[in-house]
């Protein structure tokens, strides 16, 4: 579960300024300023800065800012019974390419920066009001202004390359195109990783130092490995690292054991002109060496921990503007060692569902986590509680204004919060149901 307090946006927006204007004044690059589009034609909000933009890129750096904020309300779930609950979250995110062939001249060489600022009313956001393993929110966190992801890439032609640096799993793995389309956090990084991994895994908010080798031997297939640090809140037994031992993404902690992440992947018809149905078929592994993954029953340490996992993501069919694409991601784990043993989502997207309007998407998917028996075992022994699994259905649709700005209304009902538990006062948690909208705004 994540907590958050407000925070102001002032490291973020004088970072990129002063990157621009470092950018701008050593290397000479506005020479003239370009007309703009209108703001209806545009890419992003602030289209090319008056050229300046354009000409960076054209040198090789990329710099990207996006704003999401959302409203949810929340009935059910942790708090007390009849109670309805909204909140406000919000996240800025800059990000910093660089093409360092277009820059210095060092063939296949990339660097990138991502930061974040993350705020929400009050300091509380959808997950403190629903109580449930599968966040509400894919941007829910700790409210602070944070470092990402900061690494370093070398490709080798189309065989492959290698990346290091401060890295995050969920950039790579275990991804699903279409399931892209939701905003629970279980359809990004699954709970079955999220719940089970010291700390939530190397994900969302808090990426952590590795190193990945990715392999291609043939056009379509792909071998990625990757090796992370074991905690990416280092040495911490707080129940809350991202406010207590990770606060701005700096720690850079080796601690905790080593995260072993390995996936293959079968992709083809991926290209924007592709005139196939689009698919992606992928299975991964994992393993981690380190020593404090909690015994669901006797409820003491144990060492290592691994898994596995795989992932469908298939283009059913494919129109002139629309599609409809299905997903489908399963994982298994060993149940004595975690919370949730095996889990499985799946669902459906349309793009250009409504007729004139091509770019909209329509997504509807369902999770499952199935709590482990040893977990259900000591909750019933200790407490007499019937515990099972948690279940998540979501309908999303992303409405495209315009090429800048989308919004998105959202619908989810999560039935039994955490497998099914009860409150400080013995009472069951209700089943929440979250009704909101998001806002993308590409600036």
């Amino acid at each position: 579960m994540s907590y958050t307090r407000h925070r102001n946006f002032t490291a973020p927006r004088a970072c990129a300024t002063a990157l621009l204007a470092t950018g701008l004044l050593a290397g000479g690059l506005v020479t003239a300023s370009a007309q703009e589009k209108s703001l209806e034609e545009r890419d992003k909000l602030t289209g090319t800065w008056g050229g300046a933009r354009t000409a960076l890129e054209d040198k090789g750096i990329e710099i990207g800012v996006v704003y999401i904020g959302e409203v949810l309300g929340i009935s059910g779930g942790v708090k007390p019974t009849g109670g309805t609950y909204a909140t406000y979250e919000g996240r800025l995110d800059v990000t910093i390419n660089t093409d360092l062939e277009k820059l210095v001249g060092w063939a296949g060489a990339k660097t990138h920066v991502r930061a974040f600022q993350i705020h929400s009313a009050q300091g509380q956001n959808a997950a403190n009001y629903v109580g449930s393993i599968a966040d509400p929110s894919n941007i829910d966190a700790y409210g602070t202004t944070r470092l990402f992801t900061a690494w370093f890439q070398q490709e080798f032609g189309t065989w492959g390359s290698i990346r290091l640096g401060q890295l995050a799993g969920d950039d790579e793995f275990l991804v699903s195109t279409t399931a892209g389309g939701l905003i629970n956090g279980t359809f990004g990084w699954a709970a079955i990783m999220a719940a089970n991994l010291p700390s939530g895994g190397p994900a969302y908010p808090l990426a952590t130092p590795g190193v990945r080798l990715q392999v291609n031997p043939t056009e379509n297939i792909s071998l990625l490995g990757a090796v992370f640090a074991g905690n990416p809140a280092g040495n911490c037994t707080s129940d809350n690292p991202q406010r207590d031992c990770n606060r701005y993404g700096t720690t850079f902690s080796l601690d905790g054991g080593a995260f072993w992440l390995g996936e293959a992947q079968y992709n083809f018809n991926q290209a924007k002109d592709a005139t196939g149905l689009a698919g992606s078929y992928k299975l991964g592994t994992w393993y981690h060496t380190g020593d404090r993954f909690l015994d669901q029953y006797y409820q003491t340490d144990r060492s290592t921990d691994w898994g596995m996992y795989g992932v469908v993501d298939q283009m059913l069919w494919r129109g002139k503007e629309a599609s409809t694409s299905i997903f489908v991601r399963g994982g298994w784990t060993p149940s004595d060692r975690n919370l949730v043993s095996w889990y499985i989502d799946g669902g459906v997207g349309f793009k250009g569902f409504v007729p004139g309007r091509e770019a909209d998407t329509l997504t509807v998917g369902v999770a499952h986590s199935k709590i482990s028996r040893e977990a259900v075992a000591y909750s019933f022994d200790n407490s007499s509680l019937q515990r099972s699994g948690e279940t998540v259905l979501e309908v999303s649709y992303i409405a495209q204004i315009n090429p800048w700005w989308t919004l998105q209304p959202d619908f989810q009902y999560i039935s039994k919060p955490f497998g099914g538990v009860t409150r400080d006062d013995g009472s069951f948690v209700d089943d929440a149901y979250v009704f909101g909208v998001r806002t993308t705004i590409t600036f």
